[in-house]
């Protein structure tokens, strides 16, 4: 019976005491009910990362199966959550780095066979939402999706971090391995750097 009759008397077990009983006894309901918990969460994050939706559910797969194959490197006393948004992270990171490597093959490819020697301009797809109330001020989402994509891949991550996940700034330190004032610099100058792509693009903004 999964120990249902024990856990229902009391609150649910936390994501420490989950990761903790997996690691432990190999209890498969435990891993399955950690996955369930940030299937939504970590799956929008890796999507607005990456810009694609197969990427980001191979992503989400080879993030928990990080998980599986670390779980016993897990300290004690640390929390789950920036844990794991550390391995998507760096799945994510990987990913790119694939993705870009293959691009760059079929991109060849084409080119070889069109007997074209320009390469083809391709643009990852950008996030979805506006990101943050500095980041709202326009109706055209398109531009500030745009604004986001362009971003250095350091201010991207902090921004997808902090505004759309709502992580806290300390955690957003713990992820990034940086210092709190740094993800707070990096936020200070992804909002510049936004309002001056976007409001330069706006071509209303003369209005």
């Amino acid at each position: 019976m999964r120990e249902r009759a024990a856990r229902a008397a009391g609150p649910p077990p936390s994501d420490e005491e989950l990761l903790c009983c997996y690691r432990q006894t190999g209890d498969r309901a435990a891993f399955s009910e950690l996955v369930h918990r940030y299937e939504g969460e970590l799956y929008g994050y890796l999507r607005r990362y990456l810009g694609d939706a197969a990427l980001a559910e191979d992503a989400f797969q080879s993030t928990f199966l990080q998980v599986h194959l670390k779980c016993s490197q897990f300290e004690e006393g640390r929390r789950v959550r920036p844990w794991l948004y550390t391995i998507a992270t760096n799945q994510a990171i990987d990913a790119q780095r694939r993705n870009k490597r293959h691009r760059a093959v079929s991109i060849d490819r084409l080119n070889q066979r069109r007997g074209s020697p320009d390469g083809l301009n391709l643009e990852m797809s950008s996030p979805e939402e506006a990101a943050g109330s500095a980041m709202e001020r326009t109706e055209d989402r398109g531009l500030v999706r745009r604004a986001v994509s362009a971003l250095p891949e350091t201010l991207r991550c902090t921004v997808n971090l902090v505004y759309y996940q709502g992580l806290k700034y300390r955690e957003a330190a713990e992820i990034l391995e940086i210092p709190v004032g740094t993800v707070k610099s990096r936020l200070h100058a992804a909002v510049s750097k936004l309002n001056e792509m976007v409001h330069s693009d706006d071509p209303h903004q003369n209005d």
